[in-house]
């Protein structure tokens, strides 16, 4: 028995290929929002990092109508890094809208989320966006496209997926690239005729598979999940199915719809709608809301492990407690386990000691985002190098290995070929398309990733595109060799000169400014030279009553180099730490004081 009047979607797509345009596109021409309301663009981007940074982070749920239908369509993360978030969403929907970029092709992220719905069989439909770039080339895209479902051993009813090509931001989708269509109502279509409507019977035992999580101050925790068989009614003593196996009873308090950007209230849930549901503290993602009298739990979600981890600990610097209003373990340790509970893929582990922990994530970018998080919530937190997470096969030690595409003008090859030699990378690929510009494919451990992306972007000035993806474990790859400068070191407190500056500024790069506060022990540039150096940056200019003979020099300052968060993480080494504080990040030495490194 399915419910007709209902179609589940999830929208995925490589990051950056126009995900959350098109839902806003689709949000506008159904119908939601009045003729005079203000809609922020990519509006279901909700949070500032994901605004700023233009990338969606959390997955989530939104509704439209399209006459009878009520479509409840997902946005999904593209970053591997965010791809717990994916696997989640496509439990709980009944097909995928598969978003390719008309020039760009195929990427990792594409490779990846659509191997995770053909794992999970779901019926595919083809979307082409950005079809009016300039650069766009939609056959070959759309060859690109086939070459991809047959490398992932699609079956051959997979393969007669409907392709519509659409043009996110004007809000256009054409069957042909001749149809003379102004709006998106052949997607509309293709959603209804392609798409199942959701199985299940609702006479049956009530089962509900939590994906998602929101927190509201008012009602507490709110678990976000599909109804796959049975009826749900506000008021309902129902039995929540923990991952222990255990049963734990709970009152439904209040259910939500989603519809546009709001919730809305309902009285029923029926079979096979998304629903958001309060009342039910406690519960994880994964669990399954059942019957109390007669609970039948369904599977597990299966995620996949970490493979990076960071230390997080207390911050210890001189200037500790002068920018955060949180600063001690207790409150590091309450915020990670409030992570925890509506971040599944990481995972947390104290580290040697009361005042550190072992945070696991699925890469760099996805750490690096929770620590901003942390910082802009007025967190102060010391963390260190990114470390991988190794694994015994057969009494072998194993690495993660990436699949790493780079994008590069055909004049860089030569650098990057190089540069990846040296870090263990193997190419598998090399495709030139004849417009100036190369796409290769490396298969590299892991740990060579860490660093890479700051000297790539300095060796083809700025041009190259990298993308990678999680791609097995492989035998661990021997030593590989880290970054080739050492760090210029503050030998003492105090504010920093220009004259002391100027002197230093033919050692390497300055990471600071003049009339800073430094410390003992806070790296304020990179050495030319693979060695460490204490530097006096405190140092002024002596002042005599003697008439110098000549009047004094204008001193030229080179602008100091800024690091953001993320090219701090990568510049670090094993015996430095990146301070982290609401108003600055300063990098600095384990060991501060110099008579005891």
């Amino acid at each position: 028995m399915s419910n007709n009047s209902i179609r589940n979607i999830a929208i995925i797509a490589h990051v950056d290929h126009g995900k959350t345009t098109l839902v806003d596109a689709m949000l506008k021409q159904s119908g939601i929002f009045r003729a005079n309301e203000e809609v922020a663009e990519r509006a279901m981007d909700s949070n500032d990092l994901e605004r700023e940074r233009g990338i969606t982070i959390l997955a989530k749920a939104t509704g439209v109508r399209y006459g009878e239908t009520k479509i409840n369509i997902i946005d999904t993360p593209g970053h591997s890094d965010f791809g717990g978030e994916v696997e989640r969403a496509l439990k709980i929907v009944d097909g995928v809208m598969l978003l390719v970029d008309a020039s760009e092709g195929p990427l990792p992220q594409t490779r990846y989320v659509l191997s995770k719905a053909l794992e999970a069989k779901l019926p595919q439909i083809v979307v082409i966006n950005k079809i009016d770039r300039p650069d766009a080339r939609i056959q070959e895209v759309l060859n690109e496209v086939y070459d991809l479902f047959i490398d992932l051993d699609a079956h051959e009813d997979q393969l007669s997926f409907p392709v519509i090509y659409t043009n996110g931001k004007a809000g256009i989708a054409k069957l042909t690239l001749e149809d003379p269509s102004e709006n998106l109502q052949p997607l509309f279509e293709s959603i209804i005729k392609h798409i199942p409507a959701p199985a299940g019977d609702s006479e049956a035992v009530l089962q509900m598979l939590v994906a998602n999580l929101d927190y509201s101050d008012y009602l507490g925790r709110l678990a976000i999940g599909r109804v796959f068989n049975g009826t749900l009614r506000v008021n309902d003593e129902v039995a929540i199915a923990k991952l222990d196996g255990s049963l734990h009873k709970t009152k439904i308090t209040k259910l939500y719809s989603f519809e546009g950007l709001k919730r809305v209230d309902e009285a029923v849930g029926r079979t096979g709608d998304i629903l958001a549901i309060a009342g039910v503290e406690g519960i994880t993602i994964g669990e399954t809301v059942t019957s109390a009298e007669n609970p039948q739990p369904l599977a597990h979600i299966q995620i996949d492990e970490p493979t990076i981890a960071m230390t997080f600990s207390i911050n210890t610097s001189p200037f500790s407690g002068r920018e955060g209003q949180y600063v001690t373990s207790r409150n590091l340790r309450d915020r990670l386990d409030k992570e925890l509970l509506t971040n599944v893929s990481i995972k947390v582990e104290e580290a040697g000691g009361p005042d550190a922990y072992k945070v696991m994530g699925r890469g760099e970018l996805q750490l690096a985002i929770l620590i901003e998080m942390m910082r802009r919530e007025g967190f102060e937190l010391a963390v260190g190098k990114p470390e991988i997470l190794t694994k015994q096969i057969n009494g072998k030690t194993h690495e993660p290995q990436e699949l790493l595409v780079i994008d590069c003008p055909d004049n860089f090859v030569g650098v990057v070929i190089e540069k990846l030699g040296a870090r263990k990378g193997k190419m598998e690929k090399m495709i030139n398309h004849g417009s100036g510009r190369v796409r290769l494919e490396f298969l590299i451990p892991s740990r060579g990733l860490i660093g890479l992306r700051s000297e790539m972007m300095t060796d083809t000035k700025g041009t190259a595109i990298m993308n990678s993806l999680f791609h097995g474990y492989v035998e661990w790859q021997g030593d590989i060799s880290s970054r080739p400068t050492g760090s210029l070191i503050a030998d003492r407190a105090g504010r920093t000169t220009g004259y002391a500056l100027f002197n230093l500024q033919e050692r390497g790069d300055m990471f600071v400014g003049s009339g800073l506060e430094v410390y003992e022990g806070m790296i304020v540039g990179e050495n030319a030279r693979d060695s460490d150096l204490d530097v006096n940056i405190v140092k002024e200019k002596k002042l005599t009553n003697m008439r110098a003979s000549s009047a004094d020099e204008a001193i030229r300052l080179v602008p100091p180099r800024l690091l953001n968060l993320e090219q701090a993480i990568e510049f670090i080494r094993d015996d430095e730490l990146v301070e982290v504080t609401p108003q600055s990040i300063r990098l600095r030495k384990k060991i501060l004081k110099g008579n005891q490194r």
